[in-house]
């Protein structure tokens, strides 16, 4: 899409106050912040997330339950057209978030990926044409750009499928990008830049590295450290992801969120081996490499778009936002979840 509206119609905000709003994903890392920041905003959520025997609804378990009681939470299958579109009545707005995300596992299970990303958007689009949903948010990502080409990457930058993730979230986007030219679905493509706080997975370099040094590792096992990313607080995100819903001009639109700041991996590990453990040491381990022309080796986003249409700006500095999560993964109870001496995929 890049900028299919070419003329920028200004339209009055949408004030998501009591709207009917579904988050799929929601059990997730971002789409969990996002249900806390729609309550926050008094939407009426419904939470989509994945159906599983034990009756798990991932990070919203952890919800007190004053919160919990205001979310309807709606178990399903986004590769399930029929579920999705059950999901979906009734809804102004749609944040679809739901996704496999992890690069290592993509190399093994394509498949999924394909069935998960693209026929899980197409189903969400779809369904969003069957019940007259006002907005729908499709969630992309950064890496669908592949190594930058120029920076600050902005929406026009190339895409490049470097990964089966990346190249099924690049399908999933121009699917998207087909229902607004041929259906006039109101569709946004929102692509956060590297997102990282609390309750992030395990497969991400933030958490590895927090959870190795509280662990009390003094060696660091990382794989290429010279990559650089644009890394956004979890709130920043959110916030972002609020203020595109918020503004109707942003329909028709991809969007980039990012913090237009660079860090490489190894400048980040040694801020945060800084702030908990300054004797520990990085070591590189080979499963952690990507192979050579799957490594993206350079993200730095263009924020210029979405303050222009929103006037979003990040609030959190890396700096803070390192030590807000490495505050969070301090608490025993949050940092026995996950399996620091091994490499999750």
């Amino acid at each position: 899409m890049g900028a299919l509206n070419q003329q920028i119609v200004s339209k009055p905000a949408m004030d998501l106050t009591m709207q009917k709003i579904l988050v799929t994903g929601a059990d997730g890392f971002i789409g969990s912040h996002l249900v806390e920041g729609l309550l926050d905003k008094r939407c009426q959520v419904r939470a989509f997330v994945f159906y599983n025997s034990f009756n798990s609804w991932g990070w919203l378990d952890t919800f007190p339950k004053d919160k919990m009681d205001k979310i309807d939470v709606f178990a399903g299958d986004i590769r399930d057209p029929n579920g999705v579109r059950k999901a979906m009545q009734g809804m102004d707005v749609v944040f679809h978030l739901a996704a496999l995300i992890a690069i290592p596992f993509s190399y093994n299970s394509p498949d999924s990926y394909v069935d998960t990303n693209i026929k899980g958007t197409l189903n969400v689009l779809q369904a969003a044409n069957d019940t007259g949903c006002k907005h729908v948010l499709i969630t992309s990502t950064s890496e669908v750009y592949g190594t930058a080409q120029y920076v600050p990457i902005d929406e026009r930058h190339p895409f490049q499928g470097q990964s089966p993730y990346s190249a099924t979230k690049i399908g999933a986007d121009r699917i998207a990008e087909s229902f607004y030219r041929s259906f006039i679905t109101p569709v946004t493509i929102v692509r956060p830049f590297n997102t990282y706080g609390p309750r992030q997975s395990a497969r991400a370099v933030i958490p590895t590295i927090i959870t190795q040094l509280l662990a009390g590792s003094t060696e660091i096992k990382l794989g290429s450290i010279h990559p650089t990313r644009d890394f956004n607080y979890v709130k920043d995100t959110v916030a972002g992801f609020i203020a595109i819903a918020e503004t109707p001009a942003t329909i028709g639109e991809e969007i980039n969120i990012a913090s237009q700041q660079e860090i490489s991996i190894g400048q980040l590990a040694h801020e945060i081996i800084d702030q908990v453990n300054p004797t520990a040491k990085i070591v590189s381990e080979g499963i952690r490499i990507r192979p050579e022309k799957s490594e993206v080796e350079r993200l730095l986003g263009s924020n210029e778009k979405i303050l222009r249409l929103t006037g979003w700006q990040p609030e959190y500095t890396l700096k803070q936002g390192i030590r807000e999560t490495i505050a969070w993964f301090r608490d025993e109870e949050n940092l026995r979840r996950y399996k620091w001496n091994v490499y999750n995929v």
